[in-house]
């Protein structure tokens, strides 16, 4: 085991370079390994270097039968070879004070807990955004590239085994794209460093248009125009050769040669046409500025092998149909992303070549008892990372059906992941660097604090996004909000504030009256003022528009809990927690919920709906309140009391009449909440 020789995947002898102390994997490139930086002999078997590279990958133990199927076609004896190759790793892994190799009757598991593996490290850097690196962290982990992902490491008669290398060398080749572009954009432009790592950018991503503006830009600002005309005309070429648009690139290089600085590619590259929209530099120059962009790759079938077709084909284009009606983000048409996945174009070699900011890809499955399994992903493309990904297991109760709410739930997943993670990068910007889709998204993350000083913040912020583009139907509507809240919270004026409320309503609805946002604010300033009917209506609209929008169906549920059909606020408080689950309105949900059954007489229940309500962390002091009436109708008097004491203890003149005052309950209601507010002193 000391042995300074390493073998290579070829058995060719190679130099490694020093590493500090212990154990060291090196993946990204031939796979290599060392202790205390001397290299180690590896067995000569191919599937004895799979199974380690899969199981040091693995986040968890591996099932016997699974390491089988993924390494050996037909074998006579899998279990066997198995063995036999967990006997070569040990004698290489295997310590006299440390056991590394973990197997037991029904998995396997290796320990590299201490051990250096380059692979896990660009990973793990993705994963947590390689925007926030440092400049030499990132130089590091660029220098951990010494070719493809096990290079050299293809297994004859393991389609198993090599469909996930296919894929882990898309993944890390997207990784490797991602901190390249951030050098580049980290290193002073012009610089020979940048160029060097622009052109590793365009070697592995040859068609992402960031990487060409990039050059074009750096080269424009060294005077080098001659050698810009010469990339332009290569660059054009390979695009046509792939049948890709290159109008969008030759529309930023004018900007460019007319002094402006592009610093990002239009989105949905493949969609523009390059002769018929010729008045459009300055859009597909600078992309869409108040939207988020995003491409749904066509679903596979698994039992068909990777095709696509079918219920694959049909839920693709329901998503993509579904998220347009949001009309929250950008989403490339479904001509262009079938187009680039007929010509094998992975999932984050599209969002490059797309020029998106996110990329959603899927698989559809089922087993020998027709049962279907739905699994989705969501991956930020700037920065090789996985965001959001889970897997469907629906109860076969009709195929339509299925997939219908599958969908359903895929839609607003996606939208709600895309939200938190544009929220999230808008708060750690300078306010006065923020265009207005930032200074929407921050908004947005004041107003979900739900207190009267982060709501004003919230205020600020959406009425400078309006003023940067007032064309933006959410940020008027996210304006309406917290006018909304003002008025709810009696933080401000009920009539001024519901006027203002309408007010911004009605400007999002001019912005964009196909906007479910908008009709939904039109429909919460409506029922401020006390015209119910109207409200349902707009709120209907909102979710006729896009049935996916789980506020909409929220806020029916808040307008019928009060004086509407119970019934009805249960069923819509329902879909709309299935729509949003960890939605920052789930109080609201959960409360609205509670009130209706209230009103239907089922107390007990009703009380353990607003418990919670009022244990979720961003619950208001009218939430408190709804756990308390409810508890006291319920007879769980001193847990009433109980909230009722911690909501005086902000605001000590509280009581049933100031609730009361909040909501526009029918009689019936307004009398057993009076009844229940007695119970526990808040009369």
């Amino acid at each position: 085991m000391g042995n300074s020789v390493e073998t290579g995947v070829d058995s060719a002898p190679r130099v490694v370079e020093a590493v500090t102390a212990g154990l060291s994997v090196r993946m990204l490139g031939p796979l290599a390994v060392s202790r205390d930086g001397v290299p180690l002999r590896l067995p000569a078997s191919r599937k004895v270097r799979a199974l380690l590279a899969y199981l040091a990958l693995s986040p968890k133990p591996i099932g016997r039968s699974r390491l089988c199927d993924l390494l050996w076609d037909v074998p006579d004896d899998p279990r066997g070879e198995l063995r036999w190759c967990l006997s070569k790793l040990r004698r290489v892994f295997d310590e006299p004070h440390r056991q590394r190799i973990l197997a037991s009757d029904g998995t396997v598991a290796i320990d590299i807990g201490d051990c250096r593996v380059d692979a896990l490290e660009i990973a793990s850097a993705t994963d947590a955004g390689v925007e926030s690196i440092g400049l030499d962290r990132l130089r590091a982990l660029s220098d951990h590239f010494a070719g493809d992902f096990l290079e050299g490491l293809d297994i004859d008669r393991s389609p198993n085994f090599n469909t996930w290398l296919a894929a882990q060398r898309r993944r890390f080749t997207a990784c490797h794209a991602a901190i390249l572009e951030q050098l580049a954009a980290k290193l002073p432009m012009g610089s020979d460093e940048a160029f060097s790592s622009l052109e590793k950018w365009l070697e592995i991503a040859p068609f992402d248009p960031r990487a060409h503006l990039t050059l074009l830009n750096g080269l424009a600002r060294r005077g080098k125009i001659a050698l810009c005309e010469a990339h332009l005309a290569a660059a054009a070429r390979l695009f046509e050769s792939e049948g890709l648009s290159f109008a969008p690139i030759r529309a930023a290089w004018r900007s460019i040669k007319e002094g402006g600085a592009i610093r990002k590619a239009p989105a949905g590259l493949v969609d523009r046409p390059s002769t018929d929209r010729p008045n459009e530099s300055a859009e597909l120059a600078l992309g869409k500025a108040n939207r988020a962009s995003l491409a749904v790759m066509p679903f596979v079938e698994e039992a068909a092998g990777g095709m696509r077709g079918g219920v694959a084909d049909g839920l693709t284009h329901d998503i993509i149909t579904r998220l347009a009606k949001l009309r929250d983000l950008f989403v490339i048409a479904r001509g262009s992303v079938f187009a680039l996945a007929e010509r094998g174009v992975a999932p984050e070699e599209a969002g490059r070549t797309l020029s998106v900011d996110y990329v959603a890809s899927g698989a559809v499955r089922r087993d020998d008892n027709r049962a279907l399994t739905v699994r989705v992903e969501l991956i930020e493309v700037r920065a090789a990372r996985i965001i959001w990904a889970e897997a469907y297991h629906p109860e076969a109760d009709g195929t339509f059906k299925v997939l219908d709410r599958i969908g359903d739930s895929i839609v607003s997943s996606i939208a709600a992941e895309i939200e938190t993670v544009e929220r999230n990068r808008a708060i750690l910007k300078p306010p006065s660097s923020l265009n207005a889709w930032e200074a929407y998204h921050r908004g947005l993350w004041h107003m979900y604090r739900f207190t009267q000083s982060e709501n004003a913040l919230a205020q600020r912020y959406f009425t400078r996004a309006v003023e940067l583009d007032p064309t933006f139907a959410r940020a008027h509507a996210g304006l309406s909000f917290t006018h909304w809240q003002n008025a709810f919270q009696r933080w401000a004026d009920r009539e001024t504030e519901s006027d203002r409320a309408a007010e911004a309503a009605a400007q999002s609805l001019l912005a964009e009256d196909k906007n479910p946002a908008a009709h939904w604010a039109m429909g919460r300033a409506l029922w401020l003022r006390g015209r119910q009917d109207e409200a349902l209506q707009e709120l209907q609209q909102a979710v006729d528009l896009s049935p996916n929008f789980a506020l909409g169906h929220y806020t029916l549920a808040f307008v019928h809990s009060q004086s509407g059909d119970p019934g009805l606020a249960i069923k819509s408080s329902d879909y709309s927690r299935l729509l949003s689950p960890f939605d920052p309105l789930l109080f609201g949900m959960l409360g609205a919920r509670a009130m209706a059954l209230v009103r239907l007489g089922q107390f007990d229940e009703a009380a353990e709906w607003a418990l919670r309500a009022a244990a979720r962390p961003n619950a208001h002091k009218i939430i408190l309140a709804i756990a308390a009436h409810c508890l006291a109708l319920a007879g769980r008097l001193d847990e009433g009391r109980a909230f009722a004491a911690t909501i005086r203890k902000t605001l000590p003149r509280y009581s049933s009449d100031d609730f009361l005052d909040a909501f526009r309950f029918a009689p019936d209601a307004v009398a057993l909440f009076r009844h229940g507010g007695k119970r526990i002193g808040l009369a």
